[in-house]
């Protein structure tokens, strides 16, 4: 990846568009969970979201794997995939955006107080 992708972030253009190829091949349910984790994941990603890329990749293999062996979505991620997302972002150390505000300011108000 060079200077310009990583700016642009067309890189990551190219490899949504790969990951989006790749769940049309799925089912009709295990597409619609796919739909449900993007938009569960996406909250986690930090600025860029490039922390988000392999856990994507990650979960989308694992779609690929289950569909490919014939098992229900419901049996792989369960009746809450909002609670899998949330999960697999805490297993994965994601951190929103939000989050690294949170401990800035937390760090800066420690820093005043003298701690």
């Amino acid at each position: 990846m060079n200077f310009w992708e990583r700016i642009t972030g067309s890189d990551m253009t190219k490899e949504m568009k790969a990951f989006e190829s790749r769940a049309q091949k799925l089912p009709a349910d295990y597409q619609a969970a796919w739909e449900q984790i993007n938009a569960y994941l996406w909250p986690h990603s930090d600025f860029t979201g490039r922390n988000l890329m392999p856990i994507l990749d990650g979960v989308l293999g694992l779609l690929e794997e289950t569909a490919a062996d014939g098992q229900n979505v419901q049996e792989v991620l369960g009746g809450d995939i909002k609670g899998f997302c949330s999960a697999l972002a805490g297993e994965e150390g994601a951190k929103s955006i939000r989050d690294k505000w949170r401990e800035q300011l937390n760090h800066n108000i420690a820093k005043k107080l003298g701690k």
